[in-house]
């Protein structure tokens, strides 16, 4: 198993990241994509990467810029169409610690071969202070992170806007969902607001009022912990409206109340089924004794847990699965940020 990487570039941010890390970024590309016969990489990922770049012109995010520049220095097809692409399901707990400060833990599932391995943890900054964000070289947005002294944060895929009923309407909900959110002109990615947040939100309330203001692309459930123990809350969002749920919360990928129109993602069984396992392991003990199935599962690709009071730390640990229906086991190392974090300021 190998070390997950931390790197110091809070001078250049994700574009400083993939300058300095282009053969990683260029061997996670290569994993990821195994599965697509070589002879139609080029042909497909260039007109997506077309599609994504159009779309991001026109977008408000303010990070299009870098987006070009990573597809710059990579060289290679693809670099737009994975930064667009979406995890698939997560798991998340917003609970008091054992010290009484909030303790956040997720579990990411992608069903992307190499995210386990390849993942880093980047060290940058903004207006509003550092922040270490977990991630992969090439990658622009933000969505797992820690910003000591203020707030921790995550994503999890919303429920899918259903207009139709029975799985014979689901590939045509599922293609007008990605029509409109391309068409939508005057909304964020969800990673890139939550990037935004980290680098100019100077306190948990802050990062939770930009979250509920700012127009998004498309849905998305946004997990935030701040340095005291009543700073928890669940920010679930449409493209243009919030519901801000405050206190302890375990999320999976459908509304804390599903509401009619839409389908929680995973089925509503095994969301819930997700949520009971991580409700049954209190914070504390070893790290990441709650990841087992069915929290655990074959595209289980990264797990974390992270506090933000005091100095903060952060826990990580990559996963891989041997087969699309195995389950899978440790690729990295646990990464400390306690103690990862003097030796790099050394």
């Amino acid at each position: 198993m190998k070390h997950i990487p931390l790197l110091d570039v809070r001078r250049g941010g994700p574009v400083a990241h993939t300058r300095a890390r282009v053969a990683a970024a260029a061997a996670l590309r290569e994993l990821c994509l195994a599965p697509v016969p070589r002879w139609s990489r080029h042909v497909c990922l260039s007109s997506i990467d077309h599609i994504a770049a159009k779309w991001l012109r026109s977008s408000v995010s303010t990070y299009g810029e870098d987006l070009r520049d990573v597809a710059r220095i990579l060289g290679f097809p693809g670099a737009l169409t994975l930064n667009m692409s979406y995890l698939f399901a997560c798991t998340t707990s917003a609970a008091p610690g054992p010290n009484g400060a909030p303790l956040l833990r997720r579990s990411l599932d992608w069903p992307f071969d190499g995210l386990g391995r390849c993942v880093e943890i980047a060290w940058q900054s903004g207006p509003a202070g550092d922040f270490y964000n977990v991630t992969w070289p090439g990658a622009v947005g933000v969505l797992s992170a820690m910003a000591p002294g203020r707030f921790c944060a995550v994503i999890n895929q919303a429920p899918m806007r259903r207009r139709t009923r029975g799985l014979i309407g689901l590939p045509y909900d599922a293609m007008l969902n990605l029509g409109n959110a391309l068409m939508r002109e005057d909304g964020w990615p969800p990673d890139h607001l939550l990037r935004l947040a980290f680098e100019t939100c100077e306190s948990f309330e802050d990062a939770i009022a930009l979250l509920s203001r700012e127009p998004l692309a498309r849905p998305a459930l946004f997990t935030l912990t701040g340095t005291r123990p009543d700073e928890m809350a669940v920010v679930e969002r449409t493209e243009r409206e919030a519901l801000v749920l405050r206190g302890h919360a375990t999320v999976a990928n459908d509304w804390q109340t599903p509401r009619q129109g839409w389908n929680g993602r995973m089925g509503f069984e095994n969301n819930e089924a997700r949520k009971a396992t991580m409700r049954g392991f209190a914070p504390g003990g070893p790290a990441f004794r709650w990841a087992v199935p069915p929290v655990l599962n074959a595209t289980t690709r990264l797990v974390v847990e992270m506090s933000a009071a005091g100095a903060g730390d952060l826990c990580a640990r990559g996963y891989e699965a041997a087969s699309w229906n195995s389950l899978p086991t440790p690729a990295t190392k646990d990464f400390h940020l306690c103690d990862a974090a003097p030796a790099l300021a050394a």
